[in-house]
């Protein structure tokens, strides 16, 4: 296999274009999380024996129309993302969450609550997928190891520095703002976006990735049926939808996906209701398991280059059994802050790294540069339609089951997210493997 290509190249003008899209598309899905997880936060302030006073149950609820319209976002913004490309897709839904976090700010009844995170489903789901093509735009796949690596640690710090903000300007001018603050800046972030960010190299006068690199398309892309396909064309996207490694690997993320957001929408509540935290402090706390994301995408994106030789799977199996292990022994450790905390952090560092060396890296590279938005849109919806299961078992079953009776189910399932990927330990995508391999 040839050599990845340098990360800088001597070309000021494209590396200025590269390195720009790489920070304005963090920027924007950092973003996004900033309207997403206030809702997390403002539990604490609009339970039972408050003003607004909505049930576990209800909560449920809300969450479940959000991540209903999330799942189903992500299929048709995948699609969407290779026809139309990623600026317009991602300037619409940026302006409706912005729209839809201000319109939760100021409800007051479960049911507007409940319609406008749908609405914010909706619109949060037009992200990930687009972005990722964007990327893969601008970014070989023999170096996209490393540059997904650091460019998914977005989600990470974004859920991260979402929960503090959030939590902090909630504790200190009510939970309304918890939702209007991100609003704000989302819509600042939404300007940016529109002033630095272009669809292509092409679109700023400049050769394709392939070109710039020197590399043929056998290196890129899957060079028979597809080669003289246009991106986007119902061709292309056909060929990564009955892609069976893309469907698998859409299987593996839905059975992982249920762990990721049971913490990250009812770990603030969990904390509160071990430990009697309040809103900020709770946040704060649950903020540690993603403070883990951005070394864990890193680390994982760059073993997978070096040490594993493009392999995306052996990081992320290995994490997997670490990850279900930790998992059902979280609500048998001591509840204290420290342990509750480093905790979180370990689990977090377990969960990312699987998590964006699915949805991110392996997306890209079995979907190939062309097909990239419609694939990741696949992987990611069908994790979204798991993230439903993890977003709501608490709210339904955590009386019932109890804390322990709900990490049981979490653990099981992202252990059958290992078992699933366990064969797949060595698996290249085609442009990748040697002849010997085809």
């Amino acid at each position: 296999m040839p050599p990845a290509p340098r990360l800088f190249g001597d070309n000021r003008v494209y590396e200025r274009w590269r390195w720009q899209i790489f920070a304005i598309t963090w920027l924007a899905y950092f973003g996004f999380y900033l309207t997403r997880k206030s809702f997390s936060v403002a539990k604490i302030e609009i339970g039972e024996g408050t003003a607004i006073g909505l049930t576990q149950a209800q909560m449920a609820w809300i969450d479940g129309a959000f991540l209903t319209a999330y799942a189903i976002g992500q299929f048709v913004w995948g699609v969407a993302g290779d026809k139309y490309g990623t600026r317009k897709i991602i300037l619409g839904g940026m302006l409706c969450s912005v729209l839809t976090a201000v319109g939760m700010g100021v409800s007051s009844t479960a049911l507007v609550f409940g319609l406008f995170f749908f609405l914010q489903g909706v619109s949060q789901s037009t992200g990930w997928a687009p972005l990722s093509k964007n990327i893969a735009n601008f970014f070989s796949q023999r170096e996209r190891g490393a540059v997904m690596g650091a460019w998914c640690t977005n989600y990470a710090v974004g859920g991260l520095v979402a929960s503090i903000y959030a939590g902090y300007v909630g504790q200190r001018f009510g939970w309304r703002y918890a939702f209007i603050f991100p609003a704000a800046t989302l819509f600042v972030i939404l300007i940016l976006f529109f002033l630095f960010q272009k669809n292509r190299p092409e679109d700023a006068g400049l050769p394709p990735i392939e070109q710039y690199h020197g590399e043929t398309p056998a290196a890129l892309d899957k060079p028979d049926a597809l080669a003289g396909e246009a991106d986007g064309s119902w061709k292309v996207i056909l060929d990564v939808l009955r892609n069976p490694v893309v469907l698998l690997l859409a299987g593996v993320y839905f059975c992982l996906k249920p762990a990721r957001y049971a913490i990250l929408f009812w770990g603030p509540k969990y904390i509160s209701d071990k430990l009697g935290t309040g809103m900020a402090e709770s946040g704060f706390l649950s903020a540690l398991f993603e403070l883990a994301g951005p070394i864990a995408i890193l680390v994982g994106g760059v073993l997978s280059d070096r040490v594993f030789g493009a392999r995306r799977m052996p990081v992320a199996i290995i994490s997997l059994f670490a990850l279900a292990v930790m998992i059902y022994f979280l609500d048998d450790l001591p509840a204290t802050r420290f342990v509750l905390g480093a905790t979180l952090f370990l689990i977090g560092l377990l969960t990312y790294a699987p998590d964006s060396l699915i949805s991110g890296t392996a997306a890209i590279d079995f979907g190939t540069k062309k097909g990239a938005s419609t694939a990741s849109g696949l992987i990611n919806g069908a994790g979204s339609i798991g993230a439903i299961v993890g977003g709501t078992i608490p709210g339904f079953f955590q009386k019932q089951w109890g804390w322990q009776g709900v990490f049981t189910f979490l653990a099981v399932a992202v252990l059958l997210a290992a078992l699933l990927l366990l064969p797949k330990w060595n698996a290249l995508p085609a442009s990748q493997r040697s002849p010997t391999q085809q």
